[in-house]
């Protein structure tokens, strides 16, 4: 099993998926292409970010420059050409006083006035956007989103792109409560 491998200066620490057997390359290969494309999808300093574990479709990370730490995941039904990679994100911003904010970087950018919604089970949430980036309009509905992914196994962000085009992105949540105590725990011990 891999337990690092540096990219452009950035130690990737892949033991977090030594809860998996690994029997074959393939499937480390694809444990570590989850990590990195991870690692990727909020933009910082690369060298800036250490892993606090990946589980199933989700990880969780450190950033100690800002500080803050956050749970991330990509949707199941990504598509890679497009101009910026999707994601759902949970962040915590100790010296901001911030945790739990729900952030998503949706596929498309929104029409001006669409709505944005999000569903988690029987749960529906209203989301606030600007372009392509949607969040709980307040600390309260960030808890209740948390409260439902915990519990969920799917969620959904459905809105209308710029274009007049329809679109949903579908998250899986399985690993999705175990990212957000990564993240929370890893934060505390920077505060």
């Amino acid at each position: 099993m891999m337990n690092g491998a540096s990219v452009h200066g950035m130690l990737l620490r892949t033991d977090a998926c030594k809860d998996v057997i690994i029997a074959l390359g393939d499937i480390q290969m694809k444990c570590a292409v989850l990590f990195l494309a991870l690692a990727l999808a909020v933009p910082a300093p690369a060298h800036a970010r250490e892993s606090l574990g990946v589980y199933e479709r989700w990880g969780a990370f450190h950033d100690a420059e800002m500080p803050r730490c956050f749970a991330i995941s990509q949707p199941v039904n990504g598509n890679r050409e497009l101009r910026w990679r999707p994601f759902a994100a949970i962040g915590f911003w100790p010296k901001k006083g911030l945790r739990g904010q729900v952030h998503f970087r949706i596929s498309h950018e929104k029409a001006l006035d669409a709505e944005i919604t999000l569903s988690i089970g029987e749960r529906r949430f209203t989301l606030i956007a600007g372009g392509a980036d949607a969040w709980a309009p307040d600390k309260r509905v960030d808890a209740a989103i948390i409260a439902a992914i915990r519990s969920g196994n799917s969620m959904s962000v459905q809105t209308v792109a710029k274009n007049g085009a329809p679109f949903t992105d579908v998250y899986a949540l399985r690993g999705a409560a175990s990212a957000i105590d990564a993240a929370a725990l890893g934060c505390v011990r920077s505060d």
